[in-house]
């Protein structure tokens, strides 16, 4: 719950089954299965169809509606809930029941709830948290904001395994993850114990900014979607309140199928139904890609192919829906659309990702899988997992020995192994990394070690995640020994990202080479895509021109990047094209390129264009408008066009929703600067520093007011903090050595300069400031 990105728990795999705790879900669906037959459900069914043609009510939540022919009436597929599907589908419930899915959320009660509610303590960071019972409530005694102390209900548990966290109720309809968590392993593995999982954001800490009570424990915002079934936020702007409702508290089988009422019709009387529909069962989705196909072993390549090629991708996308980092950009986004239709997905991008493509933060799977040669040679999650019971297809190897030969790769002539230890597939080309203190996810990016890199890049390898005793170079020493060279494998963007990101590249040459790389993952290709924006030479545009047109809305959306800080004529005739883009969220792109445009100021022919993409993007902001990013973004709008009142609603706004957003105090503080309101610019970064001590976007926002102010050493000191606080962004050290070179202070500029270069080794613009700093002391 540390992100604004939905939180998923990593299935419990059949190897480890003996290790996790079997809860039960309650009687609800095992009754249901054991009772209800068939029949039953067909008789129900055409009850329930009765009745719904006898008085046609509008859904709740519109997922699809199909046009029927001339003199036929629409049809709209509404949700059901999950007792309707048991009776028909009781294999399947089966395998589902006490899944991570079933189990994502549920009420608090004596069987649903792990932790120690009976008067346990747990103290941290100087406050003391109690969890106890009140009858049939859970109560968690502890600290708000403020520090005052007070119970919570603990209404819902969040997750099972290997932790469990409980959703406390706060007014406006709020429920926070509280940030306590109850590891739920087996004593001996650690577990039975209550910890904190942000350690280093809580307790007395002066930066609240990750406080539980926050934005980023908010189940309303930032978890509910993933965690439940046909999830309605119902958030109020006006009360600043939710009103959140669900057809299923857990993630049950119209979250992944779709609304199933047309699935009834199907069952009970088709021929209501369009020819489409019924093709398709009545359902939004069917989940056919493995339908037939085999894997085999290719005797000439010696490596497995799929029998029949894949040519969609519907399974992946509905998992990637939740199974992804990204953030959710409409509230009418259904399994039938294209992912990136409701969803902008993150690229490789700094911070999230090692520059290898490897997980860094907490990336839910997509994004490393979509680089792997598996996913390239049509590997679906079912290859792999249950897709009822979340459970490996098979322990151990076994996994991959259903398409990889076992005499060829479980063998030490290929992991160069003695003992079992170090020797699983996954040890090597899968390593763990753990999140949320005990909660350890594998990255599905299939990569071979590479030792070498952590020597060249200092991104981690499998080899040193066992012999940890051992040095990076040990590694590629064994490594290259075993091969006589060093592999290379299929990923091949670690230098160029990493150079990239550094500020090392001398031309812009390596992304074009990877962007245009059609034999590399297009999630990387179109990170290289929106890294070029620093580069304005005439070939970079070419290249970029043609992304743009690129059958991938991935790789648009990365050209759309390249296009920021471009000049607006620029911007305009390469992004225009892309106004009518058949996917929004490609459309929302061009308009965050294109925001200081006006349709007044473009071709009379394109206005309606520019406006009808103006119109969505505003109504995709205003959809999410209980996060503090939609309040900016709107805010940003509005400035553009001047309207500089709305803007400084919808910062203010940003600010209520969150205190500690920085985007909003930084850009609030540019509105007043343009409005020649400087003191309110300060004394609202000032009170951002008060909430955001560490926040080095303030200091560096407060220094520069300071610079235009001409109150030059005064500004030194929050720019040397800026700095403090974020030692390798190069703005905030390039903005100090041209401070203090300002007043007369070149030796300890180009000092500062000096190790910035050691941090950053070959960055150009502090190559170039280094060479004018003593091109000035020659003088």
């Amino acid at each position: 719950m540390r992100s604004t990105q939905n939180k998923k728990k990593a299935p419990v795999s059949k190897e480890d089954s003996s290790t996790a705790p079997t809860i039960s879900s309650g009687n609800r669906k095992k009754s249901l299965i054991l009772l209800l037959a068939i029949l039953v459900l067909l008789l129900a069914a055409a009850a329930w169809w009765a009745q719904q043609t006898q008085v046609q009510k509008p859904s709740v939540h519109p997922a699809i509606i199909d046009i029927q022919p001339a003199g036929q009436s629409a049809l709209v597929a509404e949700f059901v809930g999950m007792e309707t599907c048991v009776g028909c589908h009781a294999e399947q419930a089966e395998r589902f029941t006490n899944s991570h899915h079933d189990l994502a959320m549920q009420k608090s009660t004596d069987t649903s709830v792990l932790g120690d509610f009976n008067d346990a303590v747990f103290e941290f960071g100087g406050i003391t948290t109690r969890f106890s019972r009140r009858g049939a409530e859970f109560v968690i005694n502890t600290a708000n904001e403020q520090g005052e102390y007070q119970d919570y209900l603990a209404r819902y548990t969040f997750g099972i395994y290997p932790l469990q966290q409980y959703l406390l109720e706060l007014p406006g309809g709020r429920y926070q993850a509280f940030s306590v968590a109850w590891d739920a392993r087996l004593k001996e593995q650690g577990g039975q114990r209550w910890f904190q999982l942000n350690p280093e954001f809580n307790g007395d800490d002066s930066d609240k900014a990750f406080h539980w009570t926050g934005r980023n424990f908010n189940w309303n915002l930032t978890c509910a979607e993933c965690h439940s079934t046909n999830l309605q936020r119902n958030y109020d702007p006006v009360r600043n309140a939710y009103k959140t409702s669900w057809s299923d508290i857990d993630v049950a089988c119209e979250s992944c199928h779709g609304p199933g009422s047309l699935h009834l019709q199907w069952a009970a009387a088709p021929q209501q139904l369009s020819a489409q529909q019924v093709s398709q069962k009545g359902l939004t989705l069917n989940f056919d890609e493995r339908h037939n196909a085999i894997w085999q072993h290719n005797p000439e390549s010696g490596r497995p192919e799929r029998s029949l090629v894949k040519t969609t991708e519907t399974e992946i996308q509905v998992c990637a829906a939740c199974h992804s980092r990204r953030a959710q950009l409409f509230d009418d986004n259904t399994p039938a659309q294209q992912l990136v239709e409701s969803f902008l997905l993150a690229n490789l991008d700094e911070g999230l990702y090692h520059a290898d493509g490897q997980i860094q933060d907490e990336v839910f799977v997509h994004g490393s899988f979509v680089q792997s040669k598996m996913y390239d040679a049509g590997v679906t999650c079912s290859d792999c997992h249950d897709p009822h019971s979340l459970e490996l297809r098979a322990p151990g190897n076994g996994v991959c020995l259903q398409c990889h030969l076992s005499a060829e790769y479980q063998t030490p002539k290929h992991h160069f192994h003695q003992d079992v230890a170090g020797s699983q597939c996954v040890d090597c080309h899968m390593p763990a990394t753990t999140y949320m203190g005990v909660d350890p996810r594998r990255d599905h990016s299939l990569r071979i070690p590479r030792p070498d890199e952590t020597l060249s890049l200092g991104v981690p390898n499998a080899c040193n995640g066992c012999h940890q005793e051992q040095s990076a170079q040990w590694a590629a020493d064994q490594v290259e020994q075993w091969y006589g060279r060093i592999p290379q494998g299929y990923q091949d963007y670690a230098q160029t990202l990493h150079e990239a990101r550094n500020g090392k590249q001398q031309s812009p040459e390596a992304l074009l080479a990877l962007l245009s790389n059609q034999t590399q993952p297009m999630i990387a290709r179109a990170t290289a895509a929106s890294l070029l924006q620093d580069w304005p030479e005439p070939e970079v545009l070419d290249d970029v021109r043609l992304a743009l047109g690129d059958p991938d809305p991935q790789l648009r959306l990365g050209a759309l990047r390249a296009l920021a800080g471009r000049a607006p004529f620029i911007r305009w005739q390469l992004a225009a094209p892309l106004l009518t883009d058949p996917i929004r969220t490609v459309r929302l792109g061009v308009v965050e390129q294109l925001l200081d445009i006006t349709p007044e100021q473009v071709p009379a022919e394109q206005r309606s264009d520019l406006q009808n993409a103006l119109d969505e993007y505003v109504a995709a902001q205003q959809a999410n408008a209980d996060s503090p990013s939609a309040q900016v973004n709107l805010a940003l709008y509005y400035q553009a066009r001047n309207q500089l009142a709305l803007a400084e609603q919808s910062y203010e706004r940003a600010l209520l929703l969150d205190p500690y957003f920085e985007a909003a105090y930084v850009n609030l503080a540019d509105l007043y600067r343009g409005s020649l309101r400087d003191p309110d610019g300060e004394r609202l970064l000032k009170d951002g520093l008060q909430r955001l001590p560490k926040a080095a976007s303030l200091h560096f926002s407060l220094g520069l007011l300071q610079v235009r102010q001409k109150r030059l050493a005064q500004a030194l000191e929050p720019l040397a903090d800026a700095l403090e606080f974020s030692p390798t962004t190069v703005r905030y050290r390039y903005g100090y050595a041209v401070a203090l070179n300002s007043i007369g202070r070149r030796k300890e500029a180009l000092d500062v300069v000096d190790v910035g270069l050691a941090l950053t080794p070959g960055n150009q613009q502090l190559g170039t400031l280094k060479l004018q700093l003593l091109q000035e002391g020659e003088n």
